[in-house]
């Protein structure tokens, strides 16, 4: 593959974060496809968002983390999910609770995508921290920082929240089934 052709398939591919069914939606996949990139060089690829979006996690916002979600559908890992499990232990508790339920919201999709190829240890260890988020969120009073509204969530008040999170614990419960 010429090197201006592999620019152009990366591009595609890092836009859509490796998901063909997005590329479909969007009407890109068929010229993704022309570009023959091997399953190898995706996973290359794959690797390096992986490791760029696991830098930029933040109780700031959760658009890493989402990220990182539609990626473990298609690029199992469990490293990252490692990674994200220290990095919400660590870092989550202080933030809103917006952050948190969202936050934990993507992190049991993630424990989901890598169920097969984690360690019943590092499963348990995921959705202990998934739990803690989760219980965090329902017990605490609601706060919400500036630039964060329930409303961004479909949400009107801590009840809706609280709502929310309990699906998710109900999804942890599960997973641990």
């Amino acid at each position: 593959m010429e090197k201006n052709n592999t620019e152009q398939a990366r591009e595609l591919f890092t836009r859509y974060l490796g998901n063909p069914i997005q590329m479909h939606r969007e009407g890109v996949l068929q010229q993704y496809k022309q570009y023959e990139v091997d399953k190898e060089t995706e996973k290359q690829w794959a690797e390096d968002m992986i490791a760029g979006y696991l830098k930029q996690l933040s109780i700031r916002d959760w658009e890493a983390v989402d990220s990182l979600e539609t990626l473990s559908r298609q690029y199992p890992n469990p490293e990252m999910a490692e990674k994200i499990v220290s990095f919400a232990s660590r870092n989550l508790m202080s933030a809103d609770s917006i952050v948190r339920l969202r936050f934990s919201e993507n992190l049991v999709g993630i424990i989901r995508s890598h169920k097969k190829v984690m360690s019943r240890e590092q499963l348990f260890t995921a959705c202990r921290a998934a739990a803690e988020l989760l219980q965090s969120v329902t017990r605490q009073p609601l706060v919400v920082d500036p630039g964060h509204e329930l409303e961004q969530l479909g949400l009107k008040d801590k009840r809706g929240l609280n709502s929310r999170a309990k699906k998710s614990m109900d999804e942890v419960e599960a997973l641990l089934n």
